[in-house]
């Protein structure tokens, strides 16, 4: 997808990223899928088996790069949480994709890459506490459907209340906010939760989808951000972590604009992140 190309190239020519800091993923193996998806459904999907209703639930034609994109994109998400828990901060050009639930895809998501990635650091990495923000402007309603029994995982979505998913699904904690919010009592909201919420859990990393779907400009978004809205909330989220010596693994989420102010919106977790990297002597 051009996306990726464009916000690869962005951050290399704002020097936000060099050769040797990126890292190249492999796919997905099929045990972790199934560590959340069943496998009727991810082998029907790898081998353009879904029906037309799933596709269109989906929102997305089958295609073979549609489906080497989709394994290696999990692939990096799970390199993205390893790099994170080994130097404390690492960003991932993809990911996010928190609409997928185990047996069927919808919202333009295939595979739910966090929920893999939490399931697969409690069996693989031992981990006993992980916590998951999304700040995407869509509830991550299947990662909550999926960690819904599950203490080890707990759920934060900060979402537009009006928006997709009609039928939300219960996480640890919801934010629905109204329609129009702007950058300031947006970021009030957040950050009259999330330290508390990292001071009580004291999770052992956070996954962090930085949907910038909540931009003022966003075509499928009903929030009011602006960049410099969506930069301060990165650097709020990252700093709360990494002041308490919480790794944090991020992904890009959701945006939907024209592709040139679209990868700038995206690029600016990276630029947090850097900001941030050099503030806590990453």
């Amino acid at each position: 997808m051009a996306k990726f190309r464009q916000l690869d190239s962005c951050l290399r020519e704002t020097g936000l990223a060099s050769d040797v800091q990126m890292h190249r993923p492999l796919p997905v193996p099929r045990r972790l899928l199934e560590l959340v998806h069943d496998r009727d459904y991810h082998e029907a999907f790898a081998r353009d088996r879904l029906d037309r209703q799933a596709q269109r639930r989906i929102g997305l034609p089958v295609t073979t790069p549609l489906v080497q994109r989709t394994f290696l994109a999990v692939g990096g998400s799970l390199l993205t949480a390893r790099l994170a828990l080994k130097h404390g901060l690492a960003c991932h050009l993809a990911g996010g994709t928190h609409h997928a639930f185990p047996d069927y895809g919808s919202g333009f998501c295939i595979f739910n890459d966090l929920a893999i990635c939490a399931r697969t650091l409690l069996e693989q990495e031992g981990l006993t506490q992980i916590m998951v923000v999304d700040l995407d402007v869509h509830q991550g309603d299947a990662t909550a459907l999926i960690f819904q029994h599950e203490p080890r995982v707990f759920t934060f979505s900060a979402h537009a209340a009006s928006n997709f998913p009609a039928r939300k699904q219960s996480s640890d904690l919801d934010l629905p906010i109204s329609d129009g919010v702007e950058d300031q009592e947006y970021l009030a909201l957040i950050g009259n939760h999330l330290p508390d919420l990292l001071d009580r859990l004291n999770p052992q990393i956070v996954l962090y989808n930085a949907g910038v779907d909540p931009h003022r400009d966003d075509r499928l978004g009903r929030l009011a951000l602006t960049d410099v809205g969506l930069l301060q909330r990165d650097h709020l989220v990252l700093d709360a972590c990494l002041r308490r010596k919480i790794p944090v693994a991020t992904v890009i989420g959701g945006g939907y604009d024209a592709m040139t102010p679209l990868v700038k919106r995206h690029a600016l977790v990276f630029r947090a992140a850097a900001d941030q990297a050099r503030l806590h002597g990453l």
